[in-house]
């Protein structure tokens, strides 16, 4: 057994199989993995990797799995899992997903190549351990596999308290002790026991405080729409792939971008904070339907109409459309007299939550300083959008900014 010091779980006990996927070079690699990516242009604390939230999600799943009484050979392949769930990550872990899955059709969870052969899968071998069902598990399926991918998974409960921890900010902090120990299966589905109605919201309520001030803070979705410009550009050079891309970590990358003369640029901003400015911020009820909904290439479009509109290089206009609000929390099951209910049947909460979603969101366009004013009003101009709800003009650093500041 090895017991490994953690900065939000105290001391972690790691045995059997996942004690031997420790040292493999697919586990290895996630400490070179930052766990939020370019957040940390935000927080400079939040240099946090993939490898020890793996070991968080491990620990956390074991001590769900003695609760619920799994023990043995399915406990040993959950703990596995749970290990494993990010061995797939590529660089930057979520910042350019969208365009290796694009390019390959996989996303980070898509692990059976790495689980079922090489390192990884001779390991789980030797332990007795079946590496298909390990990477079935890694997936969501399963019984069990809501334990690993689920509404009310261990991986949500520790990256949010993680990722508050390391970014110093209070809203993701949840009581995960008293999550793990409502859980149960009922009927084979994962739920928090009776009189857990307020538990869950207490979930809902972290991840949706976490989304503006961290995961979507306007600098972290700047540079995040920079990096995900540079390795589509670096994909368009003969000597890689997007299958070696997302195999890199965070290090391979960013040399990679500097070697090559058409992304340089882009990884000089990245490394010295010189990031674009917001041209457009634009709220959900101004931008049409055509925008929100448009795919990549339409949206590639939009970038040369607004560029040449705006007499600028191609590369100083980058759109950055979230995808429509969502909250997959809201469908965690909670007991209530007896019977097994959705959490937004039973919480007052979820539509006021939803709405601040809706009002949250925002539509980028992002430039150059010296160049959004104009790449702004051509934006407004080729987007359809309402310039006076849109067009960003000053940015007061002396003062707290919120989501709303340019209304």
């Amino acid at each position: 057994m090895t017991t490994i010091k953690d900065s939000v779980h105290d001391h972690i006990e790691v045995e059997g199989a996942a004690e031997a996927l420790l040292d493999t070079p697919e586990m290895q690699r996630l400490r070179r993995i930052k766990q939020l990516g370019t957040v940390q242009l935000v927080y400079p604390s939040a240099n946090h990797t993939r490898f020890e939230h793996s070991l968080g999600v491990y620990h956390l799943a074991s001590r769900a799995l003695s609760h619920l009484g799994i023990e043995g050979d399915a406990a040993a392949h959950v703990e596995a899992a749970a290990l494993l769930h990010d061995v797939g990550h590529g660089p930057y872990s979520h910042n350019i997903e969208e365009v290796t899955q694009r390019h390959t059709g996989k996303y980070h969870d898509d692990v059976d190549e790495l689980v079922t052969s090489g390192n990884v899968g001779d390991v789980l071998e030797s332990e007795g351990l079946d590496p298909t069902r390990v990477a079935a598990l890694v997936a969501g399926d399963g019984e069990f596999g809501q334990l690993v991918s689920g509404e009310l998974d261990v991986d949500r409960m520790d990256y949010l308290v993680r990722d508050a921890h390391h970014t110093g900010v209070p809203y993701g902090t949840i009581d995960h002790e008293r999550l793990i120990r409502e859980l149960a299966f009922v009927d084979g589905e994962l739920v928090l026991a009776e009189g857990n109605v307020q538990t869950a919201e207490s979930l809902l309520l972290a991840r949706a405080l976490m989304n503006p001030t961290v995961y979507r803070h306007h600098v972290a979705r700047i540079s995040k729409a920079m990096l995900r410009r540079a390795s589509e550009k670096l994909l368009a050079e003969p000597d890689i792939d997007a299958d070696e891309l997302r195999r890199m970590d965070d290090y391979d990358l960013l040399v990679a971008l500097r070697l090559n003369p058409s992304t340089n640029e882009f990884a000089e901003r990245l490394a010295n904070r010189t990031l674009y400015k917001r041209a457009v911020w634009a709220e959900l009820p101004d931008v049409p339907e055509s925008v929100i909904d448009a795919d990549h290439e339409t949206i590639v479009d939009f970038e040369r109409e607004i560029a040449a509109r705006a007499d600028v290089p191609p590369e100083s206009v980058i759109l950055d459309v979230s995808s429509r609000p969502s909250m997959t929390e809201s469908s965690s099951r909670v007991m209530v007299n007896g019977e097994i209910r959705q959490l937004e049947r039973e919480s007052p909460l979820v539509q006021a939550l939803r709405t601040a979603q809706e009002q949250q969101w925002r539509l980028g366009v992002y430039a150059p300083s010296d160049e959004t004013e104009r790449v702004g009003r051509a934006a407004a101009d080729v987007l359809g959008l309402d310039i006076d709800g849109a067009l960003v003009s000053e940015v007061r650093r002396s003062l707290n900014t919120t989501l709303d500041e340019f209304e």
